[in-house]
């Protein structure tokens, strides 16, 4: 297995993305080799200060950065150059089995729908983000800020993303999927809502338990909780902000600490021909080190093959 990280994304990179890779060696599977994308010069200079093993690693040298500024379809198509531009080259020849990036958001999708695509009959990708519940274990809330405007056919397809990932990554077997929604009688909410309700009722390819309301996202009523983007991020930023309120408290709680951005480092771009993994682009060397992680994960799962499998071109419910 081979792990591309773009060394060059992020907004502490390429420092922290070094030193994330650096820790993260030591956790991964013998049989797994880490690319670096991104200044050699850069990397071969953190590298001897820590008095880490270059051998360990494979370099592919990309002098150039897209910044979080330029514009990502722009940017992508002019910095070739440029370790994301590199690491799809390197995804799509095959010659990486995931890429992952703490880089632009936006970059990275144009990357991803340049070169690997979306899979036959996938409406739109998603990502996806493991949210701890109050049980010990995880749900998957999905999508947490791809796609900020859906439609119900969308939300229901996403219920079946989900479920696959919960299921082959997070090993959850016959995961309960629910709808995010203000109330859990199946006339409530809003025209998205409601409408995508109906389809995820006759939909015979997932779980689909109804509507979950907010306050019970971290409880084990659900597996799988699907909402649109706009909702999933304002979700997933409000938790962030609810951590850093914890620490700043003198707080300490090993289930808020859950709330840890940093804990799981990126989320899987689902929905894809290949695996791409995307990053906080505030990731600290310990964020890095966890999205390495999930990216190992998320190979061992062969997550777009069992999507293809699973999933039909003519499938919009």
């Amino acid at each position: 297995m081979r792990i591309g990280l773009d060394v060059m994304g992020g907004d502490f990179a390429p420092e922290v993305t070094v030193l994330g890779a650096i820790a993260a060696h030591a956790y991964l599977h013998p049989r797994v080799r880490l690319v670096l994308i991104g200044d050699e010069k850069a990397i071969r200079t953190i590298c001897a200060r820590e008095q880490f093993d270059l051998a360990c690693f494979e370099i592919v040298d990309a002098p150039d950065t897209i910044t979080m500024g330029d514009h990502p379809s722009k940017a992508f198509s002019q910095k070739t150059r440029s370790s994301i531009y590199i690491g799809y080259e390197l995804l799509s020849a095959g010659r990486i089995d995931v890429f992952a990036s703490a880089g632009s958001t936006g970059a990275m999708m144009v990357g991803a729908m340049y070169t690997v695509k979306s899979i036959e009959g996938i409406l739109r990708p998603a990502i996806a983000v493991a949210s701890p519940r109050i049980d010990g274990k995880v749900n998957v809330l999905l999508d947490v800020g791809l796609n900020p405007d859906c439609k119900p056919d969308v939300l229901s397809q996403y219920g079946l993303l989900g479920s696959l990932y919960a299921e082959f990554v997070c090993n959850i077997p016959n995961p309960k999927v629910a709808l995010l929604n203000i109330g859990a009688e199946a006339e409530k909410g809003n025209l998205l809502t409601k409408s995508a309700y109906g389809l995820m009722c006759e939909s015979k390819n997932y779980n689909f338990i109804g509507n979950i309301e907010g306050y019970e996202i971290f409880l084990e009523k659900a597996d799988v909780i699907v909402c649109d983007g706009f909702v999933g991020n304002v979700i997933l930023k409000t938790v962030e902000g609810f951590s850093h309120i914890v620490k700043r408290r003198g707080i300490t709680d090993n289930f808020f600490e859950l709330f840890n951005p940093d804990n799981y480092g990126g989320t899987p771009v689902l929905g894809i021909n290949s695996n791409v993994i995307i990053g906080h682009g505030a990731s600290n060397s310990v964020a890095i080190k966890n999205m390495i992680l999930l990216s190992q994960d998320v190979v061992e799962a062969d997550l777009p093959s069992k999507i293809k499998k699973y999933f039909k071109p003519d499938e919009q419910n």
